[in-house]
């Protein structure tokens, strides 16, 4: 992997910040995190041994949450991002009550900047199954989506199937194709990917849907929010550069190292995560 170029800004926090999702999607965020962190620790567990929670209930999601938060506490980490629109409906609320000491910070739809940037009014939201039937993405609904006409689509598979590693696979192109065309046919201007793994296929979204539609990813704006929350935590370390990001998964090493090197563009340490 290639260590990022950009200078360090010595204004910005240098906070211990753990990340966790499912699996390789929330590295999307990640990215986002280094950006906008430049001096902070970097963290982050992708559960891949225990993916997709999108087609699990709520009360699995939320045991993998606690179990991945515990990890990242361990480690050190003082702020957390839930890098994970299905675990952030569905456990966030949790595991900000039985750790009141921490910073959260989910992931949502951006159902809000979509919104303001749609012409026609006509916008498509790409999620797991589990973010839009949650209570937390009816209530984002609820208070951002009036005069809009929502097209949710439900995209089964498509999580697990960037989660292989192979953004380009015949498997990844063919469920974009599905998921794509019903979005199509209702004319939508604009489309909000809800799920932190789409963003590692926008290319290929964006070309199943035509130039002229806008693509919404919320991984800057929750890097920015951390970066809010940050500013308040006492510094986790005064070493310039900071050291290098580490990564766990649960599931298959080689994956998470051939992911991480294509998509981050900066240096990780990389191991599995064993049960506690």
């Amino acid at each position: 992997m290639t260590n990022s170029a950009a200078p360090l800004d010595d204004r910005a926090p240098a906070a211990c910040v753990g990340v966790f999702d499912s699996g390789v999607g929330g590295l999307s965020v990640l990215r986002a995190l280094h950006r906008h962190l430049p001096r902070s620790r970097l963290l982050y567990v992708a559960d891949s041994g225990y993916a997709p929670y999108g087609e699990r209930d709520e009360r699995y999601v939320i045991e993998r949450s606690r179990v991945l938060t515990a990890h990242l506490l361990r480690e050190g980490a003082q702020l957390i991002v839930v890098a994970c629109n299905t675990a952030t409906a569905a456990a966030v609320r949790a595991l900000r009550e039985e750790h009141p000491g921490v910073q959260f910070v989910g992931v949502e739809p951006g159902i809000k900047p979509a919104i303001a940037l749609s012409r026609n009014g006509r916008i498509g939201v790409m999620a797991t199954r589990g973010t839009l039937a949650s209570d937390k993405f009816r209530q984002l609904v609820s208070s951002h989506a009036q005069g809009a006409q929502l097209h949710l689509q439900a995209c089964a598979g498509l999580a697990h199937a960037i989660e292989a590693g192979d953004a380009d696979s015949a498997e990844v192109l063919a469920l974009v194709d599905r998921y794509t065309a019903p979005l199509r046919e209702v004319d939508v201007d604009t489309v909000v990917l809800g799920c932190t793994h789409y963003p590692f296929v926008a290319q290929h979204i964006q070309k199943a849907l035509g130039a002229e539609v806008r693509l919404v990813d919320t991984a800057d704006a929750v890097a920015r929010r951390a970066q809010q929350l940050a500013t308040s935590l006492q510094a986790a370390t005064d070493a310039v550069p900071r050291q290098t990001a580490r990564l766990w998964t649960t599931g298959d090493l080689s994956t998470l190292q051939s992911v991480a090197g294509r998509w981050l563009g900066f240096e990780a340490e990389t191991q599995v995560l064993l049960p506690a």
